[in-house]
């Protein structure tokens, strides 16, 4: 067996296509371009590189793109204040708190000063209720990214065992909650977990979200499963032992070129559908 890969940059230009058609019918109907705020708090390279490839991505799909930078001295009341005002603002549609913060920065208080209308990167609590609850809201950039990616390749998560390897609260929380609301059957694993082995062996889709390189071995894998390689390490490697898990799963994401692509797409597909929801429902409506 050789598992057929899922190109996360093909899935990522599809939704990319969507959004810029939408942000321009959102522009004719409204006079103005869906917006979405990015804060950056600090000088981190890698967040400003991030920050970076999000504005162009913006302009690529018709978005208006802000971008607001705290330095390194700033405080959790500096930051806050300024996603209150974002917020506030009529003419914003999405904020995106860039992360990490310097370590002075209560990144969870910085979150949940976002309004719940305009939480495009599903940080809040509020967000995590609603996809824990499967109700209306906006899910984590990255885990909704992994659900376009099962649709995309006609994954039905329903009656399936997933197994998600890591339990952050952007990445590993929100796509167990995700798949749960598809119908799945959901184990999450973590390092207290016994016999990761054998609970990754039972598992008919894999998500590996930890952060650390190759930690997931390739004869862990059930044959036929669906592996989601959801992390991202120097040198290009993700968590999953790649050729290895290839040859006994049946899909399978690659590291570069898999869900990192879906991200920053599923973030502006959200603040599309928030500029909608703010201005009123744009859509254009056949007769």
């Amino acid at each position: 067996m050789s598992a057929i890969i899922m190109d996360g940059t093909a899935v990522a230009d599809a939704i990319h296509q969507d959004t810029t058609r939408r942000a321009a019918r959102f522009e004719r109907a409204s006079g103005r371009k869906p917006c979405l705020a990015t804060l950056l708090v600090g000088d981190d390279p890698a967040s400003q590189t991030y920050v970076r490839m999000k504005t162009n991505r913006c302009r690529s799909a018709g978005l208006d793109s802000r971008r607001y930078h705290l330095g390194n001295d700033a405080t959790t009341e500096d930051a806050v204040q300024l996603v209150r005002d974002l917020s506030a603002d009529e003419s914003v549609d999405g904020i995106l708190v860039q992360h990490p913060m310097p370590a002075q920065i209560d990144e969870r208080a910085v979150f949940e000063a976002i309004a719940s209308t305009k939480d495009v990167d599903g940080v809040t609590a509020a967000s995590f209720a609603a996809m824990a609850l499967a109700e209306p809201g906006f899910a984590s950039c990255t885990p909704g990214g992994i659900m376009r990616i099962l649709d995309a390749y006609d994954v039905d998560p329903a009656g399936q065992r997933a197994v998600v390897v890591g339990r952050s609260p952007i990445l590993g929380k929100p796509v167990g909650m995700l798949l749960l609301a598809r119908d799945a059957t959901v184990t999450y694993c973590h390092s207290k977990t016994a016999n990761l082995p054998d609970v990754v062996g039972e598992a008919d889709i894999v998500v590996a979200a930890v952060g650390r390189p190759e930690l997931i071995r390739g004869d862990w894998i059930k044959p036929g499963a669906v592996v989601i390689d959801a992390g991202y390490n120097p040198g290009n490697i993700g968590d999953v032992e790649y050729t290895s898990a290839a040859s006994r799963a049946r899909l399978i994401t690659p590291v570069p070129g898999g869900v990192g692509p879906t991200t920053i797409a599923v973030l502006l597909a959200q603040t599309v559908d928030a500029a909608e929801a703010n201005q009123g429902d744009t859509r254009e409506h056949s007769a």
